[in-house]
């Protein structure tokens, strides 16, 4: 791995690392927080999923997250949210596929399929390197914004051996009947529909066989949920209809922001810290 930049914060350490991905057959970068607490003992982790358009270091400059990870003892591992620097045909014209669109799927359809494997990369391989470079229990969470909304509860619904807790904020909730999702996964994983149910959390709900605690914090002032992007009531009614518990907030006046993020974020690292005890 090689560094980028290291910052101190809140008596904890917060790097950028690049590497050379075997998924993705590019050079990518993660941010990593290690609190204070990591320099004596494994700490657990937090991955975070960023939202479209976003690189690592959105959460990290604007989730205001590190004093209370500190606090908590809490590591908070941030990729990117797709490869760069390939220069495919048509990856960069849109804001919500292809650069900073990975929606965190291993696409199937060429020339996707090759590079564009963002599933394996945040399930399989970052966990390896960081459990392999720091000092880290194997106790892991997933957390993550609208796009990373949803790869955080396909993650933790598809892995729930791996994951102790899941949280969202401004989820995409239900990928397969929204225009963000469905044109993602026309463009990474074809036409089959039965693939699409593997990457959408609504539908992967009902054969959910291990209920891992679930927080999702939803703003009514988002521009995206009025607009049906995200259908956390979608998510909710199927929970309900499989036994699934969640806790679902609805918050009154908030949008879609980092705003909205770092009012709450504090509650949601919370809520991984106790579950992670729990278990």
């Amino acid at each position: 791995m090689e560094p980028i930049a290291h910052f101190k914060v809140f008596n904890g350490d917060l790097y950028r690392y690049k590497h050379p991905s075997k998924e993705t057959k590019t050079d990518m970068v993660f941010a990593i927080f290690l609190p204070p607490q990591a320099a004596t003992e494994p700490v657990p982790v937090l991955y975070w999923l960023s939202g479209l358009t976003c690189t690592d270091e959105n959460f990290c400059q604007k989730a205001g997250a590190f004093r209370k990870a500190a606090e908590l003892g809490l590591c908070i591992v941030c990729p990117d949210t797709s490869p760069r620097g390939l220069n495919l045909p048509g990856e960069h014209d849109a804001y919500d596929f292809g650069s900073g669109a990975g929606f965190y799927v291993d696409a199937t359809n060429a020339p996707w399929s090759e590079n564009y494997r963002m599933y394996s990369y945040v399930v399989d391989e970052l966990p390896k390197l960081v459990e392999g470079h720091f000092k880290v229990t194997t106790q892991k969470a997933f957390a993550g914004h609208s796009m990373g909304g949803h790869g955080a509860l396909v993650i933790g619904l598809r892995n729930p051996d791996r994951y102790c807790s899941i949280s969202a904020f401004s989820a995409i909730a239900h990928p397969s009947m929204s225009q963000w999702g469905q044109k993602a996964f026309t463009h990474y994983l074809g036409e089959n529909r039965e693939l699409w149910q593997q990457y959408d959390a609504t539908l992967l709900v009902g054969s959910a066989k291990t209920h891992l605690p679930i927080l999702i914090d939803q703003g009514d002032n988002d521009d995206f949920f009025k607009q049906g992007q995200l259908k956390p009531e979608d998510f909710k009614t199927a929970c309900q209809n499989s036994g699934y518990p969640i806790i679902l907030n609805m918050r009154v006046g908030y949008d879609h922001s980092y705003y909205f993020i770092s009012s709450f974020i504090d509650d949601h690292l919370t809520f991984h810290s106790n579950a992670m005890q729990v278990q």
